[in-house]
């Protein structure tokens, strides 16, 4: 299948959904990720440090806890982008237009598209942009 992977996948492992569909979505993307590697672009991993910063900051994490998930994220299979961001950034910007997202998720729809993987994501708007493009979201019904 091969996944891309968005920073709010990634938190959900982190900080626990609280809707439960979500939270077995959230279960069955890690099993996804765990079989085989998933593609993130170069902001990925400071929008899941964000992510872990905001937990922190909501009581929802101490450090210690944020030191142990980046730790088994560095484990896993997850593999950073190899097109450099400037050599995507036309397309990024008609995506972003064309679906009105920010340049943060026209990005990982770029990705996707570009790549034709499904999308891990928990944002709806970027999501519903995916499908309307073409492309896959996980847990979608084939």
């Amino acid at each position: 299948m091969g996944l891309v992977l968005d920073a709010s996948a990634a938190i959900a492992w982190f900080v626990q959904r609280s809707d439960r569909r979500e939270a077995t979505l959230a279960d069955q993307i890690l099993t996804q990720v765990e079989l085989e590697e998933a593609l993130v672009p170069a902001l990925w991993f400071t929008e899941v440090l964000n992510g872990v910063l905001t937990a922190e900051r909501l009581k929802q994490s101490d450090s210690r806890k944020t030191a142990s998930f980046l730790g088994e994220l560095a484990a896993m299979p997850i593999v950073e982008d190899s097109v450099r961001p400037r050599f995507a950034q036309d397309d990024v910007l008609e995506l972003g237009r064309k679906y009105k997202l920010t340049a943060y998720d026209a990005t990982y729809l770029e990705l996707a598209l570009r790549t034709r993987r499904t999308l891990a994501t928990f944002d709806r708007q970027l999501a519903d942009a995916t499908r309307k493009a073409g492309g896959r979201v996980f847990g979608d019904r084939p």
